[in-house]
Formats: structure tokens, C-alpha cells, sequence
């Protein structure tokens, strides 16, 4: 099956890649020029130059493909430079899913998120429209929404990868954010972490399921940590002592009012609300459908942290 891989460059993507490859479904990539050098396995892999603002070239991306997964998510907006989450996150994917019904491509994979939702920040808000824009067509689409995913970022962005720089690295106390006045719920959101290679293998079996048609599948860990459990085991991992200090979410946001649109700032109001909100669901089910046995959220799985 060849397939149309949109947002192929980054630390899923590069995953995506080569699970696709590993099953014998030759990727087509749109790569931004500049980029050619983040795809992984490029010599087995077709590369069209373009944006996903360019039509013509998502165009040439699709044609003559069998499915195509739409991949693109931004962790922050730089409206300066006209990435937004508008652009990117649903209007790149309206215009890929119009042209997919265009050019007869039937099978379409979203990767949204898991807690998107109508009424919410940006990013949930144009994760959830897309959904919803995939879910009016014919096609046979599958939409799958994880939660934060770890693994060896191999040289890319990472949730772990970027935790422990930012958080666990500094000699500083770590912050156990909290909504509120009083520091009683201090780290006490949940996120159920999941290993990259499981959604990758879970994306790419599904292109040929029939039984993953129209559905809409959650991609949680098998185990849901607090945050300051996440702290604990990230710092454990890299043989850290790691204080951590309680950090009301009100005095952050009222920073990050400021500061947010600038890349060193650690961390944007939206992206605070949404770790207070937590990011767990119940994946069993699904690691059943796919034949997959999780990989842990451990020391184990996160050596790659030892040596950063």
C-alpha cells in the first residue's frame, strides 16, 4: 500500500516512516525545502517538495496513493511567522482530506489528540474541527487521539526529552503545578504516557483493518502517573535528586502572558491548562484490537534520558 505521509520530519513522523517501510508500504512525504535531511530513510522513501499551505503540492503528494496520514501538530504558535494552529493543526488537514476525496485516496489516518474537544484552547479546538471536517466524507477514515508520547526523540522534539531539560536538568526545584490558592492538589493531574513505537505500530496496522474503519481510538499508556510521580521517575532515570516546589498555575499564566510567544519560555498558558486538565483513558482495549503488548512507562524505556 503506498501512502501519503503529511508531517513525515518530525519525532513521530520519523517513526511513522519507518514502521511503514518495516511493512512494506512505500511512504510519500511532503517536505518543506530545507528539510530534506530530518526524513528518515530517505532512499526508500519519495520526497515531494512543498507546504501543506500548497495545494498543488499536498496534490502531488496524494496522487496515486492508497491512504494517506495526516500527522501534523504543533506543541506552540509563532503567528509572526504564520504557524498557528488554524493553519496547520485544520486547515492543512480540511484541504489534505478535500483533495484525498478528490483524487480517490479512501483511506485516511488523523492523528489528533486525546481530550480535543469544541469548546476549548486552540490546539483542541482545530484538532476537534478537523476530526469533525474527516468525519463528514465517505472516507474511510480512522482518527486516533494519544496522549503525551514518549520514546528516543533521535535528534527531534520529545515530551520527556524536553521535561527533563527544562525541569529536571536545572538546579531549581522542579514545579508541581496547581490550580487555585491553596497548594492541596499541588501535581496531582494524571497523564498516561505512550511509547512511540506503539502508536507507530498501531497506525500502520490499522491501514489495512477493516475492523479500525470509522472509529475513533484513544492511545494511552497502560499506566496513568501524577505528574509529580513523572518528576520522580524522570529524575530517578538520570540519577538526579530532585526537589519540587509547588507552583500556582495563576502566577505562571500571568508570566507566560508575557512571555509565551517566545520560544525559551518553557511553557504557554494554553499548554499549562491543558496538563491541569490531566490527559488519561483506557487503551486495553485497544492494545487487544492491534495484538500490541505496551511498553512500559519506566526507567527501562526512558534510558535514552541517561547522558542528555
Amino acid at each position: 500500500m503506498k501512502v501519503a505521509l503529511i508531517g513525515g520530519t518530525g519525532f513521530v513522523g520519523g517513526y511513522l516512516v519507518d514502521e511503514l517501510i518495516a511493512q512494506n508500504h512505500p511512504p510519500v512525504l511532503l517536505v518543506r525545502s530545507g528539510s530534506e535531511a530530518k526524513v528518515r530513510q530517505r532512499d526508500q522513501c519519495a520526497l515531494i517538495a512543498g507546504d501543506v499551505k500548497d495545494p498543488a503540492a499536498v496534490r502531488n503528494t496524494l496522487q496515486g496513493c492508497d491512504a494517506v496520514i495526516y500527522n501534523i501538530g504543533l506543541l506552540r504558535e509563532f503567528k509572526s511567522q504564520g504557524i498557528t494552529f488554524a493553519a496547520m493543526q485544520f486547515e492543512g488537514a480540511a484541504r489534505t482530506i478535500d483533495l484525498a476525496v478528490e483524487l480517490g485516496v479512501k483511506r485516511f489516518l488523523l492523528m489528533s489528540a486525546n481530550g480535543v474537544k469544541a469548546q476549548g484552547t486552540p490546539y483542541q479546538t482545530t484538532k476537534y474541527r478537523a476530526e469533525e471536517c474527516l468525519k463528514r466524507t465517505d472516507l474511510e477514515w480512522t482518527i486516533f487521539r494519544p496522549s503525551v508520547i514518549f520514546g528516543d526523540p533521535r535528534g527531534a522534539m520529545e515530551f520527556c526529552t524536553q521535561l527533563y531539560k527544562q525541569m529536571i536538568k536545572p538546579a531549581v526545584p522542579a514545579p508541581l503545578f496547581y490550580d487555585g490558592l491553596l497548594p492541596v492538589s499541588a501535581g496531582s493531574f494524571g497523564l498516561s504516557p505512550i511509547h512511540i513505537k506503539d502508536v507507530a505500530a498501531i497506525l500502520v496496522k490499522s491501514l489495512t483493518m477493516p475492523e479500525a474503519v470509522h472509529k475513533t481510538f484513544g492511545l494511552c499508556g497502560p499506566q496513568a502517573f501524577e505528574w509529580k510521580a513523572i518528576i520522580k521517575i524522570l529524575a530517578k532515570t538520570t540519577g538526579r535528586r530532585k526537589l519540587t516546589l509547588p507552583a500556582p498555575a495563576f502566577l505562571i499564566k500571568s508570566a507566560a502572558a508575557l512571555l509565551d510567544g517566545f520560544e525559551f519560555f518553557p511553557v504557554t498558558r494554553d499548554q499549562l491548562t491543558m496538563l491541569l486538565e490531566g490527559n488519561t483513558c483506557d487503551s486495553s482495549e485497544v492494545f487487544k484490537l492491534f495484538g500490541i503488548t505496551p511498553i512500559p512507562f519506566n526507567e527501562e524505556s526512558l534510558s535514552y534520558l541517561r547522558g542528555q
